[in-house]
């Protein structure tokens, strides 16, 4: 299927490449870094339920769409009260020296994020701080919906492992929102930036895989669960202690009701990291966001992105690549991030991949939730195995050689490895 024209946009710096799901009927693959809902995607409620902390019911229709920016500041000022600020577009500008490039943190689809810089005389009870000042583009309701869904949602929950809303501007024509700063950006910077000198170390790599599913345990925890929708590495946040907190709202959607088994919606999301059934047939669960974190999960543990169009046909896609490599350490040891210099757990590394197969299986109803995926996250943090030193790794390899095996693990070279360039191949350019 041919992918269709559209006009192209400026993808989250450092990505090169990002493949977005977006149909009615049917799926369409294109280079878009993000997909906007279409005005019929957010004509239902996205109320809260009762069981998460702070989480009031809220939704659109609480909130006068079609009016003022003065009107809509004020119904979301009556229904966070002080739990949010409303920023003026001229303080924004003041805290980020009026969005200087210099200040300029990534750019996409959504629009430009940049970072400022708050003082305790701005605003009364607010401390000195870093922040990161969204700038949405609003391409007409469908701009404003999105701005609109981060507000009430992240406005409303509340967890470590989320990022923190601290304010939003509504003013004429313009949306922005303003975060927390995150000091060590997405958790994409740190696994394919080029140019990175150090690696993360598989400890961090846990840690980050344990606040994420946290932060997804949140969510699908609630009385009416919140299925996040866009779980990826670039909606990762980390901060200064590489805690991860979730972030981008734009697209979470309340969980089914009653008796209904899932939310039938448009698909959207990241060509890699979508469900198959969901793109299948558009049925949305929390499932659903269990399969995407085992690609992210595939992730930690190769170093390789969950969709590259530029490696051969058959590696393309992450998921149908690894999972032939998931079930025996002797195959996956040839498949791991090769910078990570063999300090890995080996135990804890088959335990991680045995974890994403089940996160990936094409059942829904065989992946694991969400408790059950941090038990056994946690249960791996303290294991000392690592394959350098118990001769699962070579400890001093050949310069300019990688390591890989074949899909039926055939030894060679005594470490069950091909020579060829299949799975530890070097990054593309």
């Amino acid at each position: 299927m041919k992918e269709p024209k559209s006009k192209k946009q400026q993808a989250w710096k450092p990505l090169t490449a990002s493949y977005c799901c977006s149909a009615d009927d049917h799926t369409i693959f294109g280079n878009l870094s993000r997909c906007r809902p279409s005005k019929s995607e957010y004509s239902k409620n996205i109320g809260g339920g009762g069981a998460l902390p702070s989480f009031r019911k809220l939704s659109f229709s609480d909130v006068s769409l079609g009016s003022s920016s003065a009107r809509i500041n004020e119904d979301l000022a009556q229904s966070f009260g002080g739990d949010l600020y409303d920023f003026q577009l001229s303080e924004l500008r003041g805290v980020t020296q009026n969005f200087s490039s210099n200040f300029l943190l990534g750019e996409g689809g959504f629009g430009r994020v940049h970072k400022g810089y708050i003082d305790e005389s701005l605003r009364a009870g607010l401390k000195a701080q870093p922040v990161a000042v969204k700038l949405l583009d609003i391409e007409g309701l469908q701009g404003h919906r999105e701005w609109l869904a981060e507000v009430i949602f992240l406005g409303q929950l509340r967890h470590p492992n989320l990022v923190k809303l601290i304010g939003y501007c509504c003013e004429d024509e313009e949306r922005l929102l303003v975060y927390e700063f995150m000091a060590r950006g997405s958790l994409e910077n740190h696994l394919f930036k080029r140019g990175l000198s150090i690696s993360l170390a598989w400890a961090t790599r846990l840690k980050i895989a344990i606040g994420a599913a946290k932060g997804l345990a949140f969510l699908h925890g609630a009385e009416k669960p919140v299925i996040y929708r866009d779980f990826k590495t670039s909606n990762i946040l980390l901060d200064s202690d590489f805690n991860a907190k979730l972030s981008d709202f734009g697209l979470a959607k309340m969980g089914p009701e009653g008796s209904n088994t899932h939310v039938t919606t448009r698909v959207m999301g990241t060509y890699g990291y979508a469900a198959p059934e969901y793109v299948s047939t558009g049925h949305l669960t929390t499932k659903s966001d269990i399969y995407s974190f085992g690609v992210v999960l595939l992730e930690l543990l190769t170093g390789r992105r969950a969709m590259e169009k530029i490696r051969p046909k058959s590696e393309q896609n992450l998921v149908d690549w690894a999972r032939p490599y998931l079930s025996s350490s002797r195959r996956l040891r040839c498949i791991m991030d090769p910078r990570l210099g063999g300090q890995y757990s080996v135990k804890g590394a088959k335990e991680m991949g045995l974890l994403a197969l089940q996160c990936v299986s094409l059942n829904p109803k065989d992946r694991p939730k969400m408790p059950a995926i941090i038990e056994t996250l946690e249960s791996l943090q303290n294991l000392r195995d690592m394959a350098i030193t118990h001769g699962q790794w070579p400890a001093s390899p050949k310069s300019g050689r990688n390591l890989s095996c074949s899909a039926k693990g055939r030894r060679e070279g005594g470490f069950g490895c091909k020579s060829a360039a299949v799975a530890a191949s070097p990054r593309s350019k």
